[in-house]
């Protein structure tokens, strides 16, 4: 544990030293001439994601949520994807390994979610007409935006992959556990596929921060923060 703590705190200190020189460029901002970031971008972001992950660094929490950004780094057992689940905003995952990326990551991932809420909203996803549900016999329902679901599921909790199977597609998800439940994300081009939809069922057509978001980040996972229903 002392190892992940110190090794933590320094990714956090090379991300605070290095945000000026395009570590985690094109997150918004201008960059001027001598370095600095103006306009709210970058700087602020990395300001408060990084105090507050330093403000409480000493919380397992805190490193459960890091870790927790990393697709099959913390293992979530079949048992516990049982029930109902609804949404409860969005979710941003990675596939890197290495502990410094998940510290880049944990700024990222507030950067993306920032970003999809309102496309979200834009296409009324909502707790009341997005949820799932997961069944011992491996089959699932539920609706997206009040589209209905159902079909079957294989889950691998050595590396949290989710097969869904409908009779109309087949796609691959990703579980992560998260601070109140799991987060379910998919390949941007999938989840770009299934948020058209639903544009067109609300009649917003601009869909363009996923296609963005997808560019800006190699091995980014987009979906949805879900929780148990009680």
């Amino acid at each position: 544990m002392k190892k992940i703590y110190t090794t933590l705190l320094a990714a956090v200190m090379l991300l605070a030293t290095g945000c000026n020189t395009g570590l985690l460029g094109g997150l918004g901002g201008d960059t001027t001439g001598n370095g600095s970031t103006t306009g709210g971008g970058l700087g602020d972001i990395l300001g408060n994601v990084l105090g507050g992950v330093l403000g409480t660094l000493g919380s397992q929490n805190t490193i459960d949520g890091l870790l927790g950004l990393v697709i099959g780094s913390v293992k979530v057992q079949e048992s516990e994807l049982y029930g109902t689940w609804y949404y409860t905003g969005p979710a941003v995952a990675f596939t890197s390994e290495n502990l410094l990326a998940k510290a880049g990551g944990a700024v990222a991932a507030e950067t993306c979610k920032d970003k999809l809420q309102p496309v979200y909203n834009s296409v009324g996803i909502n707790a009341q007409n997005t949820q799932f549900q997961f069944t011992q016999d491996h089959q699932f329902s539920g609706s997206f935006r009040g589209i209905p679901l159902s079909g079957t599921y294989t889950y691998d909790p050595s590396n949290g992959t989710l097969k869904l199977k409908t009779m109309i597609f087949s796609t691959n998800a990703y579980i992560t556990r998260t601070t109140s439940g799991l987060g379910l994300t998919f390949e941007s081009k999938s989840l770009l596929k299934v948020l058209q939809i639903a544009a067109a069922m609300s009649g917003n057509s601009t869909l363009q921060t996923v296609g963005d978001l997808s560019k800006q980040y190699e091995g980014v996972r987009l979906g949805f923060d879900i929780a148990l229903a009680r």
